[in-house]
């Protein structure tokens, strides 16, 4: 036996020629949070019809499709031909179990014909399915404007009806934007800036700078749970570790102290920047959100992206902190990037930070550093955790980093 779920799609429902190109990545997708378990896939304009064996746990897909970018919505569900007969039956079938089972309360009956050769009307199937339902729980009674209960019905090649709509996550298949590079930190605004761009179609790798033992292996281990949590949102994604405490040595020898943090970044994203176009992304992304912190001032931004030749986004660039932890606490990092494990740039940050560099000056420092051969030493050691679409570590080794696609 399998079990039925109608999946409804947003944004990728009024995309053009290419809306199949957006189909078919969201439906890979899908698949591949399900692999282990028979299932198949089929579309029609603004739906997926996913068909799945009762041996997957209902648990299972749901975290499965509430993960997924490019879902609005999908409901268990329960078919049947375009007969009123069988539309009963299966109507039956529906309020015998979920929201409906107990019988009480309120209810109304929603129907909605995209094939409008169907006999019936819209009104007049909702009235034939409210015969069903009091059928079947006569205690029920009718609201049309504020009830308890709903119960759904599509007709398309056939007829679809289900009770519950449960809200997905929007946005776009990930992988239909192209690649990025998130730089992940132990902090609460990275994960939320790379769900944010991934939301948007990116597909990603995270990268993240480690200064042991200024910085413990239980933060290294926060950011590894980070990259676990984030890594369903991502379809799975790689943790590339920088081992950059002799490059940060070197900028708190070399540095005015006041720059250091901004030096910090520069050599960041210099880095980022290289190790970016090796795996083929085509642009940066980090939690950064202007004048949250000393450094993110339109001037200290500006002098960081000027060490990058690849486009930088800031999805948080806009929020303020409230809405970043709120935002974290949905998608369930928030607890893991309040844990007392600081990143480098925290314990290396001045007293007095420069908030307003001269982008001219300030790259004259930074050239002055003698910086490039520990950057290409940190680059020529990073290390890769691996982590699947389900957020398992899968593998840990020293690779040639293969491009993302």
């Amino acid at each position: 036996m399998n079990t039925l779920y109608v999946i409804r799609l947003g944004e990728i429902a009024l995309k053009g020629l290419n809306r199949p190109m957006f189909e078919n990545m969201l439906r890979r997708n899908i698949k591949a949070k399900l692999k282990g378990y028979r299932n198949t896939i089929t579309k029609q304009k603004g739906r997926l019809f996913l068909q799945i064996g009762d041996d997957c746990p209902r648990e299972v897909v749901d975290t499965a499709l509430s993960t997924t970018f490019g879902i609005v919505g999908y409901s268990r569900s329960f078919s049947a031909p375009k007969e009123l007969e069988a539309i009963h039956k299966a109507a039956r079938e529906a309020i015998g179990e979920g929201p409906f089972a107990e019988g009480k309360g309120s209810f109304k009956v929603i129907s909605r014909r995209a094939d409008k050769s169907f006999p019936l009307t819209s009104y007049q199937l909702d009235v034939e399915l409210a015969k069903t339902v009091h059928e079947v729980h006569p205690d029920l009674t009718v609201d049309v404007k504020n009830p308890d209960l709903i119960l759904y019905c599509e007709i398309r090649d056939k007829a679809y009806l289900y009770t519950t709509q449960k809200k997905g996550l929007g946005g776009l298949p990930v992988g239909s934007a192209g690649a990025g590079m998130l730089l992940l930190s132990g902090g609460l605004d990275s994960p939320v800036a790379g769900f944010l761009a991934a939301k948007r179609g990116v597909k990603m790798d995270c990268l993240y700078f480690h200064a042991y033992p200024y910085t413990s292996d239980e933060a290294l281990e926060k950011v590894k749970t980070l990259a676990s949590l984030i890594a369903p949102y991502l379809q799975g994604t790689r943790l590339w570790v920088a081992h950059f405490t002799e490059a940060q040595l070197q900028i708190k020898r070399t540095a005015p102290e006041n720059e250091t943090t901004l030096m910090f970044r520069a050599a960041m994203m210099t880095l980022a920047n290289r190790h970016s176009e090796r795996t083929g992304s085509q642009c940066i992304i980090t939690g950064e959100a202007l004048g949250q912190v000393a450094s993110q001032t339109l001037e200290g931004l500006s002098f960081s992206d000027s060490f990058s030749e690849q486009l930088v986004l800031r999805p948080l660039i806009g929020m303020d902190k409230q809405e970043i932890m709120d935002l974290a606490r949905k998608i369930g990092t928030y607890e893991t990037s309040i844990l007392p494990y600081e990143d480098c740039c925290v314990l290396f940050s001045p007293k007095h930070p420069l908030t307003r560099p001269d982008k001219v000056v300030a790259t004259e420092h930074y050239e002055a550093m003698g910086i490039e051969p520990f950057i290409e030493e940190a680059l020529s050691n990073l290390e890769v955790f691996h982590f699947d679409e389900r957020g398992e570590i899968i593998e840990k080794n020293h690779p040639t980093p293969d491009p993302l696609f």
